[in-house]
């Protein structure tokens, strides 16, 4: 790699910090059947399918991810 190519991408000589991404996530979703309850993961590009019965409904899961409920303060009325 000559030194302008480590320039313009933040070679080691180049001073510049490098930076590195992560690797992408391939998490599974999880989704429940509406049909037959059974709980699936489905990754990105699969078909949504239940694996026990075959129905195309399927809900997704709720988040765990706290929300904040505390966005708005209500006055008291007088």
């Amino acid at each position: 790699m000559s030194q302008q190519q480590q320039q313009q991408f933040g070679g080691a000589s180049s001073g510049q910090p490098t930076y590195t991404l992560p690797p992408l996530l391939n998490k599974d979703m999880e989704y429940l059947c509406a049909d037959c309850g059974a709980k699936n993961e489905i990754k990105s590009r699969e078909p949504i399918r239940c694996r026990e019965c075959g129905h195309r409904i399927m809900y997704k899961k709720r988040t765990k991810r706290s929300t904040s409920s505390q966005r708005f303060i209500h006055s008291p009325l007088d």
